[in-house]
């Protein structure tokens, strides 16, 4: 067990888009390794989710896992989920507003529009096929991720600066409102 350290905004490799991994460096025990050491680095950090290219590796891997985060605490569980060279497709149109933050970005979160329903297609870190959708809250989560691996940040998509704020002055102002919308996103779209 490994925890990496993580790229802070403004280092050149969050902001290259990613390769995507052969099969055969998938498979092999280092790239294993690396994908244990990924999933040690968020839990440690309590982390949402983290892209490889957050922890310098500029590779098309992100791994997600929401369990009674205390970072999190309104955000809806999600198992541990290892997407290797993911694609995300919106279905249909509609959209919500989520406050996000992330680990490369420390001490800031800004209100960001995301697709309510997406499907899925990646590889999984045994090199198996996912194919799923995933909607709401939990797709806003991993879009935030897969954006990472286009060399894109949350404040990219912040359309109005004025959501921007610290952690701290989020909890004093915007957390209780922000969790009672994300109750009513994950009873529209179950998660």
């Amino acid at each position: 067990m490994a925890f990496l350290q993580i790229a802070q905004i403004g280092h050149p490799v969050l902001r290259q888009p990613t390769r995507e991994v052969e099969k055969e460096e998938l498979e092999t025990p280092a790239f294993q390794g690396f994908i244990d050491d990924l999933i040690d680095t968020m839990r440690e950090a309590r982390g949402a989710g983290l892209a490889a290219n957050q922890v310098y590796r500029s590779v098309r891997v992100c791994v997600i896992e929401v369990h009674n985060n205390p970072r999190y605490p309104y955000k809806p569980n999600i198992p541990l989920t290892v997407l290797v060279n993911p694609k995300l497709t919106p279905i249909g149109n509609e959209t919500f507003e989520n406050f996000e933050g992330c680990l490369s970005v420390p001490d800031m979160r800004g209100v960001v529009r995301r697709h309510a329903e997406l499907r899925i297609q990646a590889l999984d870190r045994q090199g198996n096929r996912i194919d799923r959708t995933v909607r709401g809250i939990t797709a806003g989560t991993f879009q935030h991720e897969c954006d990472h691996l286009d060399g894109m940040l949350f404040l990219d998509r912040v359309h109005d600066t004025r959501t921007l704020c610290t952690w701290k002055e989020f909890a004093r102002h915007h957390e209780q409102a922000f969790a009672d919308k994300v109750r009513a996103i994950v009873n529209q779209y179950g998660s």
